[in-house]
């Protein structure tokens, strides 16, 4: 196995090789596997494990572990306690969704504040088929079978090619010692069924289904990226955009075979859950209509209407100097001072600290704004800007601006910051700016 993650790694994840990172460690098998195979391999990297205080005694023994291990392996480690339970009730969400959000802020917080720029999991390839049986069970179409990703944003996952019992002997085979959380074995989680029940069953009727199914998902990911092409194709040739809706010609839509699944496919994304209610629209008189929870199609003569019916404005917020985040329920701005520019994604922004006026203003589009696009030269129209970035008519006007005192933009939320404020080499005050949905 040691041979076969060493190749995986510089293949598929060079950046582990070259970059030091963490590794999400939680004191079971599979991490603190993950764990050895690094150490083996003299990767550079930290151990994170979080101690939700959930299992009275056995959490604190479960860090104590965590702490021995690092020390045997000679690496760095953190440990963040947290009242779960009280976080939970407060919030008045699930144990399981409090702690899966305390865990990835904080890991998000280590890698903004710290000197590793990646974070790795465990998950292996019988995690991804429990995830595709579960998404399977909630008809969430293709999208929600191609398994848990090997990569996204600053997360990587290397074990997702191994089993769990190949993840097992390794460490029966080394002497590895783990510790053994009671609460997965227990039937009271429909993942925790699937694996104890559904895969055994599966596997017992043909020893070779994980790697079939391996070999299955692969085909998966492909026709995904496949019929993601096909629908942009499709997409110019039967949708127009107007001012503020999109529309379907249903005459050029019958001109194609399988009309439903291209449906489907154009509309996915708008958040429609009575798929056979839009699809009888295109038999259906003028003026009949289906809603989602954001989202409107009307029935129009031959076209199909798409509006938005969540297109809301956002009042001006006020952000002071020593604010760390801001709530707006969809999602929260979390605001954090680092020492350098970590992975870049949209959702996340880096602005030199110094060139600010505080308090800051979050608002939406506002009549003649504009902005200095980073990467071009001069100013630009942000009415033109949202246009080249394909932002859909009805979203322009919810769009978000993170903006200096009331003056310059700072950033477009999700879409680019003012050339302004870019970090430089010089700049010594670095403050990062992420979208967090909930």
């Amino acid at each position: 196995m040691l041979n076969y993650f060493q190749q995986h790694i510089e293949s598929e994840f060079p950046e582990l090789v070259e970059n030091p990172f963490i590794i999400a460690i939680s004191g079971g098998v599979d991490s603190v596997v993950l764990a050895h195979l690094c150490s083996n391999l003299k990767l550079d990297f930290a151990l994170a494990h979080c101690n939700f205080k959930l299992r009275a005694d056995e959490s604190d023994k479960d860090a104590h572990f965590i702490e021995d291990l690092a020390n045997s392996l000679e690496c760095k480690f953190f440990i963040k306690e947290f009242n779960t339970e009280e976080i939970a009730e407060n919030h008045k969400d699930s144990i399981q969704v409090t702690a899966r959000n305390l865990r990835y802020e904080w890991f998000s917080k280590l890698i903004n504040t710290t000197d590793y720029n990646y974070l790795i999991t465990a998950h292996h390839l019988n995690d991804s088929l429990e995830t595709f049986i579960i998404n399977l069970s909630r008809s969430t179409g293709i999208k929600g079978l191609i398994g848990i990703p090997s990569k996204n944003k600053y997360i990587r996952r290397p074990l997702l090619k191994f089993t769990r019992d190949e993840i097992k002997n390794f460490a029966i085979e080394h002497n590895i010692e783990w510790r053994e959380d009671q609460s997965n074995k227990s039937s009271k989680y429909l993942r925790n069924k699937i694996r104890h029940q559904v895969v055994p069953e599966l596997t017992n009727l043909n020893p070779q289904f994980l790697s079939n199914f391996e070999s299955s998902l692969q085909k998966l990911q492909d026709s995904k990226l496949l019929i993601e092409d096909y629908t942009n194709l499709l997409f110019k040739k039967l949708v127009e955009e107007k001012e503020a809706s999109y529309e379907i010609d249903i005459e050029k839509l019958n001109s194609f075979p399988n009309q439903k699944a291209i449906l489907y496919q154009l509309l996915e994304s708008f958040g429609f859950a009575e798929w056979d209610d839009v699809y009888h629209l295109l038999e259906a008189q003028t003026g009949k209509q289906v809603k989602s929870s954001t989202h409107l199609l009307v029935k129009n003569r031959q076209k199909l209407v798409l509006t938005s019916n969540s297109g809301k404005r956002l009042e001006p917020i006020e952000i002071e100097k020593d604010q760390i985040d801001v709530d707006l329920g969809d999602f929260k701005l979390e605001f954090n001072d680092v020492k350098k520019i970590g992975v870049l994604n949209p959702s996340v922004a880096y602005i030199d600290k110094s060139k600010l006026k505080f308090p800051l203003s979050l608002r939406s589009v506002q009549n003649g704004d504009y902005f200095y696009p980073f990467g071009m030269k001069g100013k630009k129209k942000l009415s033109d800007f949202l246009k080249d970035e394909k932002i859909s008519p009805h979203l322009k006007s919810s769009q978000l601006l993170l903006c200096n005192g009331n003056e310059d933009i700072i950033w477009v939320l999700n879409l680019r910051i003012d050339e302004r404020y870019k970090v430089e080499p010089t700049t010594e005050d670095i403050l990062k700016i992420e979208i967090l949905n909930d």
